[in-house]
């Protein structure tokens, strides 16, 4: 019996994947048989040919930021011309403007400000829940909150149940990159590490929130650091249960430091080899998302046969990617439009994954004109 065969075995037997297997699959494996294996996975947890995606939005707070990570090309000192801080009201009005566009999901970041006071984010979660109650805040990252401890002299636990009460259930993944303390080392030294990442998480699991986890691969890491990362957040939530989605995505060199060594972006058959893999050893997440946004339309689409089953967001408004020349953009009649033309049928979510519309068929299109942006996206 060979070595596919007998990782296909265990795959049928539902038996979580060894190191030793997740590694020869993603170095090894031939990316078709991959595929196959990970669909297996995706139709144990989504029968059928439903895709979801939600409308969403992802501004940001402030881009003033104290931790420089070495791949980003958001962040901003305190003295730069273009730094900035929103109030309140202004974070709230593009939160409106997100709303009236459909959006139910805000994935609200910013920057490490040490200027900001912690009732400040008290009042967005707040002020959100009062004036949008349709709307889910997906607030704050597991690396902020670990500045939060530190700036405001709070445990994590009082943190996190703080904004609990406020109204918030949710928290985004971000912040993860990879779960190596030596590639943290190396791209950002000075962010939350692997163990405050992974415990974050834990105990806003324990508080009753639900999160997401993310991965950012093709820098500095190694075949087996992506094995040991989606590994240890498959133990985490065998602990936990309190992880909803999984979302990877590749690192771009544009615009940042990190840029200036690590030129070379990744393939899309490693991202379709990245999304199938996750797929089977993260057995024990609901989701994966394929992420248009970052990699392309049409490998979002492709990644559908890979294992993923949620097509991610709109995403009204984002800055991140965009300071690294990474830009794309879809109305949501485009990704209804890519869904089908997939061969799926969109299902609309809300951010937990509760069906707010599925599109049998795509007669909702007065027409097929793309938007002022389809020049820009892959």
């Amino acid at each position: 019996m060979d070595y596919l065969t007998q990782i296909y075995e265990h795959v049928v037997q539902q038996r979580p994947l060894s190191q030793d297997q997740a590694l020869w699959l993603l170095e090894q494996a031939e990316l078709l048989e991959l595929a196959e294996l990970a669909t297996l996975v995706r139709q144990r947890y989504h029968t059928g040919r439903y895709v979801t995606f939600h409308i969403d939005t992802n501004p940001n707070y402030t881009n003033i930021c104290e931790t420089a990570c070495k791949f980003c090309a958001f962040y901003r000192t305190a003295k730069q011309a273009d730094a900035y801080w929103l109030s309140v009201e202004q974070v709230l009005e593009k939160i409106q403007q997100a709303v009236e566009a459909g959006a139910r999901t805000v994935l609200l970041q910013g920057g490490h400000n040490p200027q900001i006071p912690f009732d400040y984010y008290l009042a967005l979660i707040t002020e959100t829940k009062k004036r949008f109650p349709q709307v889910q805040p997906h607030f704050f990252s597991a690396a902020e909150i670990c500045v939060f401890a530190k700036q405001f002299d709070l445990s994590i636990t009082e943190i996190l149940t703080a904004f609990y009460e406020a109204g918030q259930r949710t928290l985004p993944g971000g912040g993860a990159e990879i779960l190596s303390e030596r590639v943290r080392r190396k791209i950002a030294p000075l962010k939350a590490t692997t163990e405050q990442w992974l415990q974050i998480h834990e105990i806003a699991h324990g508080i009753g929130f639900k999160t997401t986890a993310t991965m950012m691969y093709g820098h500095v890491e190694t075949s087996v650091e992506i094995v040991e990362h989606l590994l240890k957040l498959r133990d985490l939530q065998a602990r936990t249960g309190g992880f909803y989605a999984f979302i990877p995505w590749s690192y771009k060199p544009a615009g940042n430091r990190l840029g200036k060594t690590v030129t070379q972006g990744v393939s899309e058959a490693m991202y379709l080899r990245i999304i199938s893999l996750s797929r089977l050893v993260l057995d024990n997440f609901p989701h994966i998302q394929a992420s248009w946004f970052s990699e392309g339309r049409k490998t979002g689409q492709l990644a559908l046969e890979f294992g993923a089953d949620d097509f991610g967001g709109t995403l009204l408004e984002e800055q991140v990617l965009r300071g690294s020349n990474d830009l794309a953009f879809m109305t949501v009649e485009e990704v209804l439009h890519c869904i089908h033309d997939a061969g799926y049928i969109p299902v609309q979510r809300d951010t937990l994954y509760q069906t707010l519309a599925i599109y049998e068929t795509p007669n909702y299109f007065k027409n097929r004109i793309l938007s002022p942006y389809s020049e820009l996206i892959n």
